[in-house]
């Protein structure tokens, strides 16, 4: 592991213990997923699947940090093998391809991140062709069942910076693509249909259904309030801000930021509603400490050196407060609420907690940056 920068060797001490926890998971794991594990100060049996679900790109995504750190052949190897079980998500019809193809594939270097990186490219083109221009999106998809026509804030983060890739990726532009103007177009339709819709209603609404015959109609669930909502969008403002690099986006930024990211919102967010309304949602303040560091490192390129250090310090204190109040003995980030409506997980540990504080971690102590590759 690299030096730490000052007064932030807790950050390094929160770093090694969660990282031995992904190894404790990985000898449980083998070669399936882990998703969720029930709270528990020696660490809890994990909730796997064999294909990853929506999540499987976070567990590649922390064997891949696991490796970084490490610098150990066989954990590089792990990761890679990992990574290569994400192909099967390259041709399901969903928008948590962005989730799982990019977070997969994004921190991959060195012996095996070349193969990460074909598959991030065939990802990237998978992804254009599925962009459809009349609705101005990557559809939300049917590989979950329910209604394919859908906008959800949770199909936005990894989708822009796949879609702003396909450009530049060698091969045949889908039809699909060429009517969108491409990929960086596709990037920032996707990006900023979901903006105009979720903002809309304050507070932000998560989802919404196409109407057949033109337009959106609010869905009931995720109810507004959900608290990853804007999270999500966080990050694919973040992502939309240095991959497309429009200035405009600043303004969407702005109003998601003072939602979260600015005193008095509490550090970690409640599951669903205001304080007080049942289980908070660490997974949700792991995702934010990202996206902060994330806009701090644009904001200070961009000249603004105050709001970067506003955005930095805010990162940083989430980051503290996960680990000082929510980290496990054993390195687990506990009380990540899956769906707190349907009383899922409600106070568990989240294999996308444990990868986002993991990364948060990872930029404070210097092992990589905000943004990959």
């Amino acid at each position: 592991m690299r030096a730490v920068p000052d007064g932030a060797e807790w950050a390094r001490r929160a770093l090694a213990s969660l990282l031995e926890r992904v190894s404790v998971t990985a000898d449980e794991a083998g070669e399936r997923f882990p998703l969720y594990a029930a709270a528990d100060p020696d660490g809890g049996a994990w909730k796997t699947t064999s294909r990853g679900s929506w999540t499987g790109g976070f567990w590649a995504g922390l064997l891949w940090l696991r490796a970084l750190s490490s610098g150990v052949p066989e954990h590089r190897a792990v990761a890679a093998a990992c990574t290569q079980r994400l192909r099967y998500w390259v041709g399901q019809d969903t928008a948590t391809r962005g989730l799982v193809l990019w977070y997969g594939t994004a921190l991959a270097t060195g012996p095996g991140g070349d193969a990460a990186g074909e598959l991030r490219d065939e990802a990237a083109r998978a992804c254009l062709a599925a962009y459809d221009p009349k609705w101005g999106l990557v559809p939300w998809g049917g590989a979950f069942g329910g209604p394919r026509l859908l906008a959800r804030a949770d199909g936005v983060p990894g989708l822009v910076p796949l879609l702003a890739r396909a450009e530049e990726v060698p091969g045949p532009v889908p039809l699909l693509g060429r009517a969108s103007g491409g990929g960086r177009a596709a990037a920032y339709g996707h990006l900023t249909r979901h903006l105009d819709l979720c903002l809309a209603e304050d507070p932000p609404r998560p989802a919404w259904q196409a109407r057949p015959r033109g337009g959106w109609t609010a869905c009931a669930e995720p109810a507004p309030g959900w608290s990853r909502t804007v999270a999500w969008l966080l990050l694919g403002v973040a992502d939309g801000l240095h991959w497309l690099g429009d200035d405009g986006l600043w303004e969407a930024a702005g109003r998601l930021t003072v939602l979260r990211l600015a005193s008095p919102a509490p550090l970690v967010p409640p599951a669903q509603g205001g304080p007080g309304h049942g289980p908070v949602d660490t997974s949700a303040a792991a995702l934010e400490a990202v996206a902060a560091l994330k806009l701090a490192a644009l904001a200070r390129a961009a000249g603004d050196g105050q709001e970067g250090d506003r955005l930095a310090d805010r990162g940083r204190l989430i980051l503290r407060r996960l680990a000082e109040v929510h980290q496990s003995p054993a390195g687990a980030l506990l009380d990540g609420c899956y769906d707190a409506g349907r009383a899922l997980a409600p106070r568990h540990e989240l294999i996308w907690g444990d990868f986002f504080f993991a990364w948060g971690l990872a930029v404070l102590t210097g092992l990589t940056g905000p943004f990959t590759m």
